[in-house]
């Protein structure tokens, strides 16, 4: 299945999405566009790792897609958890990465069945923790 852009999913990106979503074993998954631009690959898949972590990761090496288990409390109703996908594309990324990332976004997106929270990025306030947790407050 190939998005508008003609880009196609790797099996191992869907494989260990149901690895985070259903084991609840990693933290978080970074997937980014292969050298030719063509699939969407599996870039790192961490167990363990802070919210901090996750962004220092997420915003050092240009575009990326991400999955993120992210963990919360709601007051009077505990700990929670939702799935959280991310679309990073930083304000100084390349013109054609900007618009590879963009238009290949839904060939990822609409693969990750079980995905509560959607997040755009272009600068880190827009990934910011607060801002995360906002809008995992107002999707439930």
């Amino acid at each position: 299945m190939s998005s508008s852009s003609g880009v196609d999913v790797s099996e191992e990106c869907l494989e260990r999405f149901q690895e985070l979503k259903l084991g609840k074993t990693l933290q978080y998954i970074l997937y980014k566009l292969d050298d030719s631009y063509k699939t969407i690959v599996l870039e790192k898949a961490v167990e363990k790792a802070t919210y901090d972590d996750f962004i220092s990761e997420l915003t050092s090496n240009g575009p990326r897609y991400a999955v993120y288990d992210f963990n919360y409390e709601k007051p009077g109703e505990g700990l929670r958890s939702k799935i959280a996908f991310y679309s990073w594309i930083p304000d100084d990324s390349k013109v054609k990465d900007k618009m590879l990332y963009a238009s290949s976004k839904d060939a990822i997106r609409k693969r990750l069945v079980g995905v509560a929270i959607e997040i755009q990025g272009t600068d880190l306030s827009e990934v910011s923790y607060e801002t995360v947790l906002e809008k995992a407050f107002r999707s439930n």
